[in-house]
């Protein structure tokens, strides 16, 4: 019954629209309160900002949030769209696959999908316009492939579950880049199908000499030494997850310095912005944790686990189900609450079932993927309409056929885990 009560309090703080992490925290209060009282309440209120905060994993999520700061201040993203789209317009839609292409490589250098989104919006989408491509189109890739900074590394995304999680954060990361390349490969392959329907939604590009694409590669330079920097440091056993944090943002600001863009204003702009949203990931966390205190306490996981291993059902039928669950969770709520909740919750059972914990880590992040832009929450959606001031119902129609491409990726990976598993066990 109490566990009942606490669920209604959270939800009715949620649909209100409570913050995320008040809503888990004055739930959970509550119900550690009808467990054990005041003094026990009191007992652990004064311990968990602490607990919380006292993680040397931490400290890997200001760097790289600082270092996509650094990054989209040194106006990376411009180039790397101008030399992808270089290489491939030639192609029919050659800007919309140059977009995803150059998703995947801001992807690679900033770990926020939001940033990514604002970032394509207000660069590749207003070239495709220009050249007479379908709104529905170009908006549809331009949300999508800034999903791609949620999986490939630095993702934020996956260093918070391996936080929640106590998985290693460097086998997360590195386990996101085949499923990255995947993705990628799957935002293309239906822009490819979407023209063979319909060859209107694009005109044909114009080719490029091979001098000036080797010109363009110039560009790409500094995101290959950011690449270099943060994942081969990590996949070489170089640094530490946290050293390699602290090395890209330095790297970023580097950069920035390079091609004269950093100013005193835009370095203070980065810091403050930094601290504004590390600052709300540590809130979060904390209530997440007086939240876990109570679903811990109350047994909800081990009663879970036990009613699950009782079903007559397969392990592969339990996590289609459980992944059906995220789905239908990522059309209304944000991605990192999704995780805060439901991680401590699910993982248990995952194991129970005989699923790796960085396999699971992944496949939440790429279920995650479509909730960011699939109605009614749709951030990345939201984000492209704000910059692009086009109709949401048009972008979320441009959008549902890379939903469907999603969804047979997610399938992929649950047939094979192994596209996961297989680079982290190279370390």
């Amino acid at each position: 019954m109490t566990v009942l009560i606490v669920l209604l309090i959270l939800t009715f703080f949620l649909v209100v629209g409570l913050p995320v992490a008040l809503s888990m925290a004055i739930s959970g209060a509550t119900g550690l309160y009808m467990l054990g009282g005041m003094q026990f309440l009191t007992g652990i209120l004064r311990t968990s900002p602490l607990s919380t905060a006292n993680s040397y994993e931490i400290i890997t999520i200001p760097m790289f949030i600082l270092m996509a700061e650094f990054v989209i201040i040194s106006g990376v993203a411009n180039d790397l769209f101008r030399s992808a789209s270089i290489w491939v317009g030639r192609l029919r839609g050659g800007l919309a696959i140059a977009t995803a292409f150059a998703g995947a490589g801001f992807g690679a250098i900033s770990g926020s999908s939001t940033a990514a989104a604002a970032t394509l919006a207000s660069t590749s989408m207003p070239a495709m316009l220009r050249e007479g491509y379908d709104p529905k189109l170009a908006g549809g890739v331009v949300a999508i492939s800034g999903t791609l900074a949620m999986l490939i590394p630095p993702s934020i995304a996956l260093i918070l579950y391996g936080i929640i999680a106590d998985v290693a954060i460097g086998d997360l990361l590195i386990g996101g880049v085949i499923p990255g390349l995947i993705v990628t490969l799957a935002i293309v392959l239906t822009v490819v199908a979407i023209l063979q329907i319909d060859p209107s939604a694009a005109p044909a590009g114009r080719a490029y000499p091979m001098r000036e694409k080797l010109a363009s590669l110039k560009t790409v330079g500094p995101m290959l030494l950011l690449l270099l920097a943060v994942s081969g440091s990590i996949y070489s056993g170089l640094a530490t997850p946290t050293e390699a944090a602290g090395l890209g943002a330095f790297v970023a600001m580097l950069i920035a310095l390079w091609s004269r863009k950093l100013t005193l204003a835009g370095f203070w702009l980065a810091l403050r912005s930094t601290a504004q949203t590390s600052c709300m990931i540590l809130f979060i966390i904390l209530g997440a944790h007086v939240f876990g205190y109570f679903l811990t306490l109350s047994r909800v996981t081990n009663d879970l686990s036990a009613w699950i291993g009782a079903l007559e059902m397969s392990a592969t039928m339990i996590m289609i189900v459980i992944l059906i669950g995220y789905l239908i969770l990522g059309f209304f709520m944000d991605q990192i609450a999704i995780l805060i909740l439901t991680v401590p919750v699910m993982l248990p059972v995952v194991m129970q079932l005989g699923y790796d914990p960085v396999w699971f880590g992944v496949m939440v992040v790429v279920t995650a993927e479509v909730g960011m832009v699939t109605p009614p929450m749709g951030m990345n959606v939201f984000v492209v309409a704000r910059y692009t001031r086009r109709p949401l119902g048009e972008l979320f129609r441009g959008v549902m056929p890379h939903v469907f491409a999603h969804l047979i990726v997610i399938a992929l990976l649950l047939a094979f885990p192994a596209l996961v598993l297989w680079l982290p066990s190279t370390m």
